[in-house]
């Protein structure tokens, strides 16, 4: 049986209460980065989660989408350029510009494509992580 695992959405006030949902449902007790490259490690299982796959059921996601939206995006796009590497800050400014005139893709859909990636269709599917958003 698939081992399942629910995130309470209405938690999800930003994208570091994101983290701390991960930290608490999927791997209590276990030290990670706290960042998005972390968050797609752990989806490949052996930080906790199951090498065979898992569920994760996220609930009350229509309030997580909408707190991480352009607003959240903005918020954090402004914390990568203080710290990103040179090349990569004309793509950031460049977010960050269509973030503020509410266009390009939000946290909640960096979220969502990370789960796409290790989901059925995706280029890492052996992982079988699937995503059910309520």
């Amino acid at each position: 049986m698939t081992k399942e695992y629910i995130l309470d959405g209405s938690k999800i006030t930003s994208l570091e209460a994101f983290y701390d949902q991960v930290s608490e449902v999927l791997i209590p007790d276990t030290y990670w980065g706290n960042n998005l490259d972390a968050f797609n490690d752990i989806l490949r299982g052996g930080f906790g989660t199951p090498e065979e796959g898992f569920v994760l059921r996220w609930t009350h996601s229509e309030v997580s989408r909408k707190n991480l939206s352009h607003l959240e995006t903005i918020r954090q796009l402004e914390k990568l350029l203080e710290s990103c590497h040179p090349s990569g800050e004309a793509r950031f400014r460049n977010d960050l510009i269509r973030a503020r005139q509410g266009q390009g893709s939000t946290v909640f859909d960096w979220l969502i494509e990370i789960f796409r990636i290790h989901g059925a269709w995706g280029d890492e599917a052996q992982h079988h992580v699937r995503l059910v958003l309520e």
